[in-house]
């Protein structure tokens, strides 16, 4: 396995997460969408209240299920063997896209428990196709000068290049707004 960097926010991991979502959805198909943090809570509260089996249940019965910000808060004791749980019930059975900002590298950190970390990775990543995402944040690039200088320096802020316009020159004098 490579090294993965922790992705930057704002680079547009969650829109094209939902994007995918909503064409799953126009497909006739069934999709669930929450966090890391909300899906972890319902199934620790589920386990509280003797009800883990049907919430397992609830989250394979989709035909998608998005998991988004992996990685940005912290997970609860015990929640790491949840989360397994619930990728063990979709194993091979319903298609997960999961979004985060760190690299497969850290998620023994960020589950707090390298061997389930493994056991997830092992799952999720037999079939997988991963979509890294490089960038500048888009929500910051216009007001990267607000951000301290020793933030800016570990945050891509700058925006990429203008893409280069391919083929033939426009029409009629028409003005190329890709290139200025």
């Amino acid at each position: 396995m490579g090294h993965y960097e922790p992705r930057s926010p704002g680079t547009g991991k969650s829109h094209l997460a939902t994007a995918i979502g909503v064409a799953v959805v126009k497909a006739g198909r069934s999709v669930y969408r929450c966090s890391l943090a909300e899906l972890i809570e319902a199934l620790t509260k589920a386990e509280r209240e003797g009800r883990l089996v049907e919430k397992i249940r609830f989250y394979t019965r989709a035909s998608l299920l998005i998991v988004d910000e992996m990685g940005y808060l912290p997970i609860t004791p015990g929640g790491a063997n949840l989360f397994f749980q619930l990728v063990n019930a979709r194993y091979e059975k319903g298609a997960m896209i999961l979004t985060s900002n760190r690299g497969f590298a850290e998620w023994g950190e960020v589950f707090g428990d390298p061997v389930v970390a493994t056991a997830l990775l092992d799952r999720l990543l037999h079939h997988a196709v991963v979509v890294q995402i490089e960038g500048a944040s888009y929500r910051l690039r216009q007001h990267a000068d607000l951000i301290p200088e020793h933030t800016r320096a570990h945050a891509n802020l700058t925006p990429p290049p203008a893409p280069r316009r391919r083929g033939r020159p426009p029409k009629n004098g028409a003005v190329d707004h890709l290139n200025g």
